[in-house]
């Protein structure tokens, strides 16, 4: 099984405009709410690619309420930490064209009370897992050692981890040695605090990235797919050129996929990277806070290319 957490967990509002303009208006033409977080992203990717995921996360309110109430309604499995403040809602304004605006709260305050329940949860879950995936912000009142902490849990129950996040928690999370973690383009530059323009940078940043701490690193670049910097070497997954609608959460299906893939074949990380960029390519395709299921994924798994960075 597949556990995720989310500490900052939200209801993701997505509006649909006709266009965005600098200073002009714009027309809604649709709005909808679907369950959010980085963790709760993967583990509706992975449940409807039929693999077990639990999905952990703190919620508190009548915006908790109904995001239990979504998560529920989709048939996920999920351990709720009750807390008293109300979760946060996020809203993602996007047009026809695919450009894109994404507005988010910065979260509940969490005590230490529920850091502890929160921590003690996962430690719970982690007996029947096989991977744990840790990201997404941090909410006030959490640590930025957090991550690293839980990491470092799960590597003495010999569960593997997957490292999704941003800033410090990313920086001390990789120093707990993750089996993998998962940066975008601008979370490695925030991280290596260097600026990447280049096939040559990518690489290069990849395989500092790793110098620093964890077993692999999978570099996305967004349309121009991913980096993967792994034991057996450096690797890179070329997507087909699509239409983008909305690119936000590409990033959680693409930790998600390569997840799963790694949960079925361990020792194959460049077909878990292929797996990992044609999900992300495959839900930058929808519309709004949606991701592409299995049959949608393997559409687009068969046109990525893989090849060995030499």
């Amino acid at each position: 099984m597949i556990v995720t957490l989310t500490l900052n967990p939200a209801i993701d509002r997505t509006i649909s405009v006709d266009r965005l303009a600098f200073e002009d208006r714009a027309y809604v033409n649709s709005s909808r709410e679907t369950a959010g977080g980085r963790g709760i992203n993967a583990s509706c990717v992975i449940h409807s690619f039929g693999a077990e995921s639990t999905a952990v996360f703190p919620s508190g309110g009548h915006s908790g309420k109904r995001l239990e109430a979504y998560l529920h309604g989709c048939g996920l499995r999920i351990a709720v930490v009750p807390i008293r403040n109300p979760i946060r809602t996020n809203i993602t304004v996007t047009d026809k064209h695919g450009l894109t605006v994404n507005l988010n709260e910065t979260g509940p305050t969490l005590s230490k009370a529920d850091v502890a329940r929160v921590e003690q949860t996962v430690i719970e879950v982690l007996d029947k897992a096989s991977w744990l995936m840790v990201g997404g912000s941090i909410p006030p009142g959490v640590p930025a050692s957090f991550y690293a902490r839980l990491i470092s849990t799960a590597k003495r129950k010999h569960v593997r981890t997957l490292l999704d996040a941003d800033g410090a928690a990313l920086r001390e999370g990789i120093e707990a040695g993750p089996t993998v973690v998962t940066p975008n383009q601008q979370e490695a530059e925030r991280l290596l605090g260097v600026t990447l323009l280049t096939r040559t940078t990518y690489v290069e940043a990849a395989e500092k990235i790793r110098a620093m701490g964890p077993e692999s690193v999978v570099l996305s670049v967004g349309s121009r797919g991913a980096i993967g910097a792994f034991a057996k070497g450096l690797f890179e997954a070329i997507p087909p050129r699509v239409d983008a609608v909305c690119p936000i959460g590409a990033g959680d299906a693409l930790a998600a996929a390569y997840t799963w893939s790694m949960e079925r074949n361990p020792d194959r990380p460049a077909e878990a990277l292929r797996w990992g960029v044609a999900a992300g390519t495959a839900s930058a395709r929808m519309p709004g806070m949606t991701f592409a299921n299995l049959p949608q994924t393997q559409e687009i798994y068969r046109q990525v290319e893989v090849r060995r960075v030499e």
